[in-house]
């Protein structure tokens, strides 16, 4: 069996760098795929998809997201990291006070990650670029949207953190070996 190792959270938090840094270390790893979907969306001409049609975009990635999660089920590696997972997709309907379907909640009730990983939003990394809008503040609020998630899905997050990527990655392989 592979426990998945989610990190999650809001913008600019270091979830991505660490991934990438994990990967270089010869770590199994999935990366983010809301950027995926957000670029096919604007080749389409839709600049920014999660806000003109939040609905239809939360059901794609939510989708993405348990193909990803199942995928990793029948991966060879014992640890498998994510990049963001379906408790991200919840954590941003909450901020956004968006209405959770019914499929939504069974999604991240049958869907468990063996063990999640908060980074928070970081001002010293925050940059706002063609995927991400969202300001530093606006990555604060998200954050709490987060916390909020996870304690109604009763999980467990361990908060990384801030320092180098060294002692970020240092700090999660501790936390799970």
């Amino acid at each position: 069996m592979t426990n998945r190792i989610l990190l999650c959270g809001a913008p600019s938090s270091g979830k991505t760098t660490l991934i990438n840094a994990l990967k270089e270390l010869g770590y199994s790893c999935e990366e983010e795929i809301s950027r995926e979907i957000i670029q096919e969306a604007q080749q389409k001409g839709i600049e920014q998809p999660f806000l003109e049609n939040p609905k239809a975009f939360n059901k794609a990635l939510l989708q993405k997201r348990i193909e990803q999660f199942q995928r990793v089920e029948n991966s060879s590696s014992k640890t498998v990291f994510l990049d963001r997972g379906i408790i991200d997709v919840i954590a941003y309907m909450k901020y956004g006070k968006q209405v959770i379907p019914a499929y939504f909640d069974t999604a991240i009730r049958q869907y468990r990650y063996d063990k999640v990983f908060l980074l928070p939003p970081w001002d010293k990394i925050h940059v706002i670029d063609q995927e991400r809008y969202e300001s530093y503040e606006i990555s604060k609020e998200i954050h709490l949207a987060f916390i909020e998630t996870l304690s109604a899905y009763n999980y467990s997050a361990t908060e990384i953190p801030f320092g180098t990527v060294k002692e970020r990655i240092s700090f999660l392989l501790k936390e799970i070996l």
